[in-house]
């Protein structure tokens, strides 16, 4: 039986994920956030808690948690978020919108979230806590790190290897075989044709790089 769920974050995250669960008629207790926009008509007559200190009214045994904080390139606070929590004993729930595609030869980790038309294929092996994000397509056996963002639209080729909070931009391409190490950061649009060393920004098609500093 599933638990009853709560959404740490109130943006536009947090929306989309709520949307899904709502579609799955699963049983959502509230939002955690210091503020939220009660405008949005997908937020209105949700339960809604100010501090992450909230959640700790209620045992790990009888909710589980969606990480609603986007992932934002360079920004550490979702992985910081889902660690606090993990380290109190509570568990992040996968989830899966309708409207993707996922082999059932794939493998999810904990706290995956696979957004609307996404797919990925036969082999893939996607970490914890990794957002594969709406229209992006992970193909046959690639393996994306933990805390990766393969934001709306992105396609990574077969056997392409990702490092850990590796962020690929909206509509980026990455051909097959391609290791992005750890803390690579693709910009939108862009191509890669060639390994990535961690820590770094690729930011044009010619595979220009510079060294990002890594909170």
């Amino acid at each position: 039986m599933s638990k009853p769920l709560i959404i740490l974050g109130s943006g536009g995250h947090a929306a989309v994920l709520l949307d899904i669960l709502r579609q799955q008629n699963a049983d959502v207790l509230a939002l955690v956030s210091p503020d939220v926009n009660f405008s949005r008509r997908i937020f209105q007559g949700i339960k809604h808690y100010l501090n992450d200190d909230d959640v700790l009214v209620f045992s790990p045994d009888d909710v589980q948690l969606v990480n609603g904080l986007g992932s934002l390139p360079g920004s550490s606070i979702r992985e910081e978020i889902s660690i606090k929590f993990k380290a109190l004993g509570y568990q992040f729930k996968t989830v899966v919108a309708e409207s993707a595609i996922v082999s059932p030869y794939a493998e999810l980790g904990f706290g995956v979230q696979v957004m609307a038309g996404a797919i990925i294929q036969v082999g893939a092996i996607i970490g914890n806590d990794t957002i594969v994000n709406s229209g992006s397509i992970i193909e046959h056996d690639c393996n994306i790190g933990e805390y990766n963002h393969i934001a709306p639209g992105a396609t990574l080729s077969g056997d392409v290897v990702t490092g850990h909070s590796v962020h690929v931009g909206t509509g980026a391409s990455v051909i097959q075989g391609i290791t992005l190490a750890n803390h690579v950061l693709v910009s939108a649009g862009v191509p890669v044709t060639r390994d990535i060393q961690a820590e770094t920004t690729v930011f044009n098609a010619r595979i220009t790089t510079v060294k990002r500093k890594v909170n």
